[in-house]
């Protein structure tokens, strides 16, 4: 078969929408910065026909007089396109297709020749040739043959760079996918892992071959298995999926007898249902995609925080708070079960000396010993509790007579007896027991905890190391505390409290820097009456929340007034107590009174002991939180005594630490090492907090603290505590 000039016939006959679709074609190569083309054949005319005619519609042109050249160019440059006629003397058309095709050139091919032979013609087609255009030729033959032929380069070249897109971005999205932290997974439509990233083996130890194929409830605990139901194998899309919520996962390890305390992984899933997207028919579920994210030290820190909240971090017995949830409840199952319970007061007896002499750490050594041999002498049932430095309570549920309580107390009594060895040091310590039973001694919690603790006093009073149940007799006792509680009612209406104020001074210059307010009670028969002997009173009544209220009121107005007087102002530092801190109306009560007097909140400083912050940390954070925020400074008051732990100073938003005054009197002269306040010194200013020392009786005391690095002390070395007219005087007389 031979083919000739006339098979172009029927290109001679196109029309105008041919013609169209070819100017529109060199336009866009016209558009892609004109397509390189090379024309390669000896005969000079020949080849500047053809640029003419390629040149005209946009085309960037190189001529190479035969193969030779041709092959030379296609070394040093790069073309779209190559028009190539094939009888050439030296290297023919075939020889530079060769070249092109074992070279990799990204060329396109369309041979031009006389030569138009079935074979010729199959041999440069099998060669990579595009097109095969016999001369004498057409021009819209030929440019149309070069435009299809440009297209096709450019569509494939397209479809070249969309497929490296592709494998790049399956390969970036597969690198992410499997350095996540979170860990990813799909199901099939009957809940079986097709898909999991590396991450399930970092946290649950199996690999991807060990869950391909397999159903999700392999990793789903027994318990969580109804719940995981509904969202691991979700099938629901849009708002209606799974979101934050929180499951359990076996590790590889969960059903091993030899397993460590963590067998079970708490993650916070996302899921959703995937479904076939297939034009004009219904949608079909494909199966699930999840994301879950390891919350495992979230989960646990949270319990620790709740731990925290409701026990003594020294010894890990339950606080106050614990103990009276418990007390509530227990109260509750006796008076519906008719049975009786006991609520036992235990304070230690000369604790203080005990710290003192042996110091701090010793102290916290006794007290975990002491707890630890409390809890060996009780039922399971029952609640021991830490509710102060060196007092406990004791709740006793379901006890059928007093020789039960008897029996316990005895034996906890005898327990105690034997020596305790903190820091290598033998000690021996007694307790003084108070005993309330339900339901003779009270019905409620409140009066239940006051009368034990009136029957501990009792046996302090009596000798110490033992035990009283509560009794009538003990109410003349607190029949006189009455009288004081009442009496301090009407000292709250009859402005019978006092206010005396303690300089603090700065070290270097013993200017003073700031005042501390504290109470007094100025009673009609008694006299000018020191906190010791109203303020506990007043804690356990409730009026401490008004006593402190005015505390706080008369301090603000004062600290005002000597603003009006002197241009230097001067700081002040009120006590609360812990009921106080504990109130709903405290924040918008200290905010109210600094408010009505317009003093400048970063002036007041609230104090606020250890015992108060760890009792119910929850709301120390949350109170004192909100008057940080409002510029109002926070101080720990008697600081270092009774805690061993500091978790708090990083909970609380703290500004003042005030060093106890039993390490300042432990300082004889200057000469003395004090690793313990130098400690806390260092570690004051580590934390960004102000220092103070409290108690400075003499100049070795002050000397020592000040080449220590403390800032501020107060004590009478400098003054005693002055009623307010001394007091402006005294800071006139020093400004």
């Amino acid at each position: 078969m031979t083919i000739t000039k006339h098979s172009t016939s029927r290109l001679q006959g196109s029309n105008a929408h041919q013609t169209s679709q070819i100017k529109e074609r060199a336009k866009r190569n016209k558009e892609r910065n004109s397509a390189r083309i090379l024309i390669v054949d000896d005969e000079p005319r020949a080849s500047e026909s053809l640029r003419a005619i390629l040149q005209f519609s946009g085309y960037t042109i190189i001529t190479a007089n035969g193969g030779r050249e041709a092959i030379d160019a296609l070394k040093t440059d790069t073309f779209d396109l190559a028009l190539l006629d094939l009888n050439m003397p030296d290297i023919d058309g075939h020889q530079v297709m060769e070249f092109i095709k074992s070279d990799n050139h990204n060329t396109s091919i369309i041979v031009i020749s006389g030569e138009s032979g079935f074979d010729h013609v199959a041999s440069a087609l099998r060669k990579g040739a595009k097109d095969f255009i016999c001369k004498p030729y057409m021009a819209d033959e030929l440019l149309l043959s070069v435009s299809n032929a440009l297209e096709r380069q450019h569509l494939t070249n397209e479809n070249g760079r969309i497929q490296e897109k592709l494998r790049r971005s399956e390969t970036l999205h597969r690198f992410l996918i499997n350095n996540s932290p979170d860990l990813i997974y799909m199901l099939d439509q009957e809940g079986r892992f097709t898909f999991v990233n590396n991450q399930f083996e970092k946290n649950l130890g199996f690999d991807a071959g060990e869950l391909l194929k397999q159903p999700y409830t392999c990793l789903i605990p027994p318990d969580d298995l109804e719940k995981a139901k509904y969202i691991f194998n979700e099938r629901r899309t849009g708002d209606r999926t799974t979101r934050n919520t929180e499951l359990r996962l076996k590790s590889k390890d969960f059903d091993s007898p030899n397993y460590v305390d963590v067998r079970s992984v708490a993650i916070e899933l996302n899921s959703m249902g995937i479904y076939s997207t297939r034009l004009n028919s219904k949608k079909k579920f494909v199966g699930t995609y999840g994301v879950a994210r390891d919350i495992t030290e979230r989960k646990q820190s949270e319990e620790l925080i709740k731990y925290q909240l409701y026990h003594d971090l020294l010894t890990s017995l339950p606080n106050r708070t614990l103990f009276r949830d418990r007390l509530n409840i227990a109260l509750a199952q006796a008076k519906r079960n008719k049975k009786m319970l006991a609520v036992l007061y235990l304070d230690m007896d000369s604790f203080k000396i005990i710290n003192d002499t042996l110091g701090h750490h010793a102290g916290d050594e006794l007290l975990q010993s002491i707890a630890a041999r409390l809890k060996g002498c009780l039922r399971e049932a029952d609640t021991l509790a830490r509710v102060g430095g060196d007092e406990f309570n004791l709740l006793l549920p379901d006890v059928s007579d007093r020789n039960d309580i008897t029996t316990t107390a005895n034996k906890i009594l005898k327990e105690l007896e034997k020596p305790f060895h903190p820091s290598l040091q033998e000690v021996f310590v007694t307790f003084s027991i108070g005993i309330a039973v339900y339901p003779n001694d009270g019905d409620s919690k409140e009066m239940l905890v006051k009368n034990a603790d009136m029957a501990m006093y009792q046996v302090k009073n009596s000798g110490k190391n033992g035990f009283a149940f509560f009794a009538d007799h003990m109410k003349e006792q607190f029949h006189k505390r009455l009288d004081i509680e009442n009496g301090l009612r009407r000292a709250l209406l009859n402005n019978e409290l006092r206010l005396h104020y303690q300089p603090k001074v700065e070290l270097k210059s013993r200017e003073i820097v700031g005042a501390e307010a504290l109470v007094r009670w100025q009673h009609p028969d008694l006299g000018l009456l020191p906190p010791s002997e109203f303020i506990p009173i007043a804690e356990e009544s409730g009026l401490i929340i008004q006593v402190g209220e005015w505390v706080l009121r008369q301090a603000c107005k004062d600290a005002f007034n000597w603003m009006e007087l002197h241009t230097h102002p001067v700081s002040l530092s009120v006590n609360l107590s812990t009921q106080q801190l504990e109130s709903e109306n405290f924040t918008a009560t200290v905010l109210g009174i600094t408010s009505e007097f317009n003093l400048p909140r970063q002036l007041l400083e609230l104090e606020i002991t250890e015992s108060s912050i760890v009792q119910n940390m929850e709301k120390a954070v949350e109170n004192l939180g909100i008057l940080h925020r409002y510029g109002i400074r926070v101080a720990v008051d008697d600081f270092g005594t009774g805690y061993s732990s500091l978790g708090y100073l990083q909970s609380l938003p703290l500004h003042t630490l005030k060093i106890d005054r039993s390490f300042i009197h432990a300082i004889k002269s200057t000469q003395d090492e004090h690793s313990i306040i130098e400690a806390v010194i260092a570690m004051a200013k580590g934390l960004g907090l102000d220092i103070i020392a409290e108690g400075v009786e003499n100049e070795d005391q002050h000397h020592f603290l000040h080449n220590a690095g403390c800032l501020m002390a107060q004590g009478y070395l400098y003054s005693h505590p002055l009623p307010e007219a001394d007091f402006r005087q005294l800071f006139s007389e020093t400004i």
